[in-house]
């Protein structure tokens, strides 16, 4: 199966078609009163489409257990066409589409299967996909030409000694985003290196700026406080978020002191120093945090 460890919980909704076309009016009435020989066409079919979506990954072997939370059949009679339509949710890291699609399937079978007896000419039609909610079919665009800047954070690395790791990472991450990084640098853990060279980049019209390092518990660990003193407004849910989405992989995320917010309209985000831990950030924020420029763009209009 496809690796979805990276990936965080979201709400995801599918919705799901099949056609039963029956071949006389006899059999619609049949099944309206009740009257077909093995029972219930509707109830029977409905119950057979949740076991069917509970069972996706079963059958399916590249589909992922999953959560289901909600499962609905609505039927629509058009002349001798039966529309039935499935809708699962969940609130997972994986869409429910296939689980959709399985159980409306398999509910069009069961009807075809107990209407057998009474209509030899009973059809299955158009069973796909009619919409779906949630995961990268609800990501907002991403902001084109968005003046971006990485800094690291590190005595060492700035002094010679070893090789920057998690800001390159950064780099590569935002470059999978289709965003490039304008300024890159390394800068010594020092307050007044990190609040000068942030404050030359808000100068310059940066809109972002990614910190990695001095986010741990040393002495010379003072990127946070660095970052805290010049913000203007704090966005306590973006490291709440990073930090959560570290904790059930690390447990360790919980000692993590990161910060985010901004500085004017730039947004400013302090992240660790470890590759494994910039890496988790990167997941856990990104594109969803970049919603925040067209929060600022809308305020501009207002």
């Amino acid at each position: 199966m496809v690796d979805i460890t990276h990936k965080s919980n979201t709400l995801r909704i599918a919705t799901a078609q099949a056609i039963v076309q029956v071949s006389k009016p006899e059999t619609i009435k049949a099944i309206q009163d009740r009257a077909v020989p093995k029972g219930d066409v509707f109830e029977m079919a409905k119950a057979a489409g949740f076991l069917a979506v509970k069972k996706t990954p079963d059958l399916l072997p590249d589909c992922h257990p999953i959560p289901v939370e909600y499962t609905a059949v609505n039927y629509r009679i058009e002349d001798l066409r039966i529309v039935i339509e499935m809708t699962v949710k969940t609130i997972y890291k994986t869409g429910v589409e296939v689980e959709a699609m399985h159980g409306a399937s398999v509910v069009a079978l069961t009807m075809y299967d107990m209407l057998k007896p009474i209509d030899r000419g009973v059809e299955i039609h158009n069973i796909k996909l009619l919409e779906k909610k949630g995961g990268k079919s609800d990501r907002k665009a991403i902001p084109e030409n968005l003046k971006t800047a990485v800094i690291v954070c590190s005595d060492s690395i700035s002094n010679g000694i070893g090789e920057d790791k998690s800001g390159k990472r950064i780099i590569e991450k935002l470059e999978a985003l289709k965003l490039k990084a304008s300024d890159y640098s390394i800068i010594p853990d020092d307050k007044n290196s990190i609040q000068e060279k942030i404050k030359s980049l808000c100068e310059a019209h940066y809109q972002l700026i990614l910190i990695t390092g001095g986010t741990g518990l040393s002495d010379r660990d003072v990127t946070p406080e660095a970052v805290s003193e010049l913000l203007d407004r704090e966005i306590p849910g973006i490291a709440e978020a990073a930090r959560k989405y570290g904790q059930d992989r690390m447990p360790t995320a919980m000692l993590s002191r990161s910060v985010g917010g901004l500085i004017g309209e730039t947004l400013v985000m302090a992240m660790p120093g470890s590759t494994g831990g910039v890496t988790e950030y990167m997941d856990a924020l990104f594109p969803q945090v970049l919603h925040v420029f067209g929060v600022l763009e809308g305020k501009k209009h207002d």
